[in-house]
């Protein structure tokens, strides 16, 4: 109803999945009362939202249909899709807000729930801070999905992930691989990848394939039954929570489509009594520096453990699950590794570089030290060093005698590590830095940078490689003078010479093995 002499009302309104009587009583009150009802369509002039809400709205209402100038990811426009899609948004914002502005009503009808892939939420980006703004939520196409194939999609404390079909397959199936249960949106030309995906991840068997839910026009299927060419964007793919295979149910689970009973991959039967712990060095980055015995191994196992970043490096493989967790549970990831293994599951802990510098091998064994483990194995597998990775870059700055060194004071106080640096420089030798700064720790490098100077000179040569195998590489040859700590962060390993270091006018370094024979102790 309008409001003379006063702005209007925005309202996105949820009109749900496609059966009209899954519309709300809210919503359909917002409608029935609008003055003004906008909603969206394709270039072919359809609107399914404002299909569904049928004759909820009332007949003397200023209907506004926001046509999209394209609906694939290519556009003629010169600046591109993006550009031609936040152009259209801003039109239409445009037009409602003339609406609002002269205090009338406004509904915009949304399928589904308008802040879940919605698209009215593109205009209550422009126009909720200039006029009052409410939400009515409604049926998601996930929720009418799981209903209407009979679907559970997670249980007790299963994880459920929504995937837009448009990511890469590779990143779908890492993804995939790493939650119980799935849902998967925007499929239409997507679905030839999304099914790639769900095999790699083997969660094809038993992945459930629902069309159009709860029209007239629904479908369901198995996926591996679903023919690519005749999929809409309008569809879902469900994979449910896997807590069934943790209890123990090693057979078929049922999967609603029409009683049949499909197969999900299971992986082998745990065997009897504790299995064999790998702790698993990753190297420093890529497939390159990934030794054939840890590549050998993490094809072997039913579970990957490890920080999350390095899970995401591990190939996705049927029926491996990943357990990925954050930077500062060492402990709690290596005891979970240990209770699977003294289930007699097969279990890898992952590590960036290698597992024994600075890695997951140390927590592992720590935690293993609980009686409670002792009957469990543990072996831990090699990997190269991000120190080994950025030496090789500059040359050869560790080839005498070296020390390695971590600046984070997480896990011991500044004072030791001061003592250390100290010490290494007295010492005379090669010195690597690992986790030089952070977010939160600015101040370190700093410090041991005026530490070293005092010790060893200004003029000492120093190396500074940044993500070293990865994206953006750079690997550059100062002085500890010349050095700039605020320009060092965590994807920074530092070399720091030693007296018998030698920088090449080439910008090579390396140290020398010998030492010169005035250097030696007297006998």
């Amino acid at each position: 109803m309008s409001r003379p002499g006063s702005a209007g009302l925005l309202y996105g309104v949820g009109v749900g999945p496609g059966d009209p009587e899954l519309i709300t009583r809210k919503a359909a009150r917002i409608i029935a009362g609008a003055d003004v009802v906008a909603y969206y369509s394709g270039t072919h002039g359809r609107s399914i939202s404002r299909t569904i809400a049928g004759d909820l709205v009332p007949a003397g209402a200023i209907e506004e249909k926001l046509v999209y100038p394209v609906t694939t990811g290519t556009a003629a426009h010169p600046g591109g899709y993006e550009a031609a899609i936040a152009e259209f948004y801003d039109a239409a914002a445009a037009r409602l807000a003339e609406h609002l502005a002269a205090g009338r009503t406004v509904a915009v009808l949304c399928e589904g729930d308008p802040m879940f892939y919605g698209s009215y939420m593109y205009l209550h980006d422009r126009l909720a801070g200039r006029f009052v703004a409410e939400v009515v939520p409604g049926v998601t196409s996930v929720s009418a999905a799981s209903a209407a194939a009979a679907q559970p999609l997670v249980r007790r404390d299963d994880v459920l992930t929504v995937l837009p079909g448009t990511l890469p397959a590779p990143e779908l199936a890492r993804r995939l691989a790493d939650t119980q249960g799935a849902a998967i949106m925007k499929l239409g030309r997507t679905f030839p990848a999304v099914r790639s995906a769900l095999a790699q991840a083997g969660r094809l068997d038993g992945a459930v394939y629902v069309e159009r839910a709860s029209t007239g026009e629904q479908r369901i299927a198995p996926v591996r039954d679903v023919d690519p060419e005749r999929v809409p964007y309008f569809s879902v793919v469900l994979t449910g929570g896997d807590d069934v295979r943790r209890a123990g149910e090693k057979g078929a689970l049922t999967s609603g489509v029409a009683g049949t009973p499909q197969s999900r991959t299971v992986p082998a039967a745990a065997a009897p009594g504790p299995a064999e712990l790998l702790v698993i060095g990753l190297g420093p980055a890529g497939d390159a520096w990934l030794t054939p015995e840890a590549a050998g191994a993490l094809a072997s196992v039913r579970h990957v453990v490890g920080y999350g970043p390095y899970v995401d490096r591990v190939p996705v493989r049927p029926g491996q699950q990943r357990h990925a967790s954050g930077n500062t549970v060492e402990l709690d990831r290596s005891r979970l590794a240990l209770d699977l293994a003294l289930a007699g599951e097969s279990v890898a802990v992952v590590s960036g570089g290698d597992a024994g510098v600075f890695g997951m091998a140390a927590a592992v064994f720590e935690a293993a030290a609980d009686p409670a483990y002792s009957a469990v194995p543990v072996r831990v597998l090699p990997g190269v060093s991000a120190f080994q990775a950025v030496a090789a870059r500059a040359g050869a700055p560790m080839g005498g005698d070296f020390a390695v060194l971590s600046l984070s004071d997480r896990l011991k106080p500044w004072e030791v590590i001061e003592r250390r640096l100290r010490a290494v420089s007295a010492a005379d030798m090669a010195l690597a830095i690992y986790n030089p700064a952070s977010r939160s720790r600015t101040g370190q490098i700093a410090r041991a940078r005026a530490v070293l100077v005092d010790e060893r000179g200004a003029a000492t040569p120093v190396v500074v490689g940044r993500s070293v195998g990865r994206a953006g590489e750079s690997l550059e040859v100062t002085t500890l003078g010349e050095l700039d700590p605020a320009a060092i962060d965590m994807r920074c390993l530092l070399i720091v010479g030693s007296s018998a270091t030698t920088v090449t006018p080439g910008g090579r370094v390396w140290t020398a093995r010998s030492v010169p024979a005035g250097d030696r102790p007297r006998p």
